[in-house]
């Protein structure tokens, strides 16, 4: 059984209440149950509590300064971006801009494998979504990135 701090937690998803959810259930047995738990806990969260999970977000295609370990995550996360011509990382910085004042809040994407090419075609793609969609979808990319989070969390990463 393995027990997380709250602290552990938050690196994972920096909603107070997702954080309390997940845990108030542990310990753990196994990463399967975090999961699960986890899962349980993101759909039960409101759209204030995403938003203050986003907020804890860099924008894709600015590097996240910082010792800690989100911003470690972060800086591994958008790695695809690492290498971007000055047009990709141009239309990134548009795009981004052109994103929080549609939706109010950070374009959040699941980076991971993904390069800055992908990533702005995809931010792109996304402003055209109206507002309930842009909302699920955003809830599906925190999903994986907490997912992603909660791995390397267990693997001690």
């Amino acid at each position: 059984m393995r027990e997380l701090s709250r602290e552990d937690l938050r690196s994972c998803c920096a909603s107070a209440r997702w954080v309390e959810a997940v845990a108030a259930r542990g310990p753990y047995r196994d990463l399967a149950g975090l999961g699960r738990v986890s899962v349980s806990a993101l759909a039960a969260l409101t759209w204030d509590d995403v938003r203050e999970a986003l907020a804890a977000h860099p924008r894709i295609g600015e590097r996240p300064g910082g010792a800690g370990r989100e911003a470690a995550w972060s800086r591994s996360e958008q790695s695809g971006t690492a290498d971007a011509g000055r047009d990709v990382l141009g239309g990134l910085r548009e795009g981004n801009a052109a994103y929080e004042r549609r939706f109010g809040h950070v374009y959040l994407v699941c980076a991971t494998g993904r390069d800055a090419g992908d990533l702005l075609a995809l931010l792109r793609d996304r402003l055209g979504n109206d507002e309930e969609t842009e909302r699920e979808v955003v809830r599906d990319e925190l999903s994986k990135i907490v997912a992603l989070r909660l791995a390397k969390l267990w693997e001690g990463r």
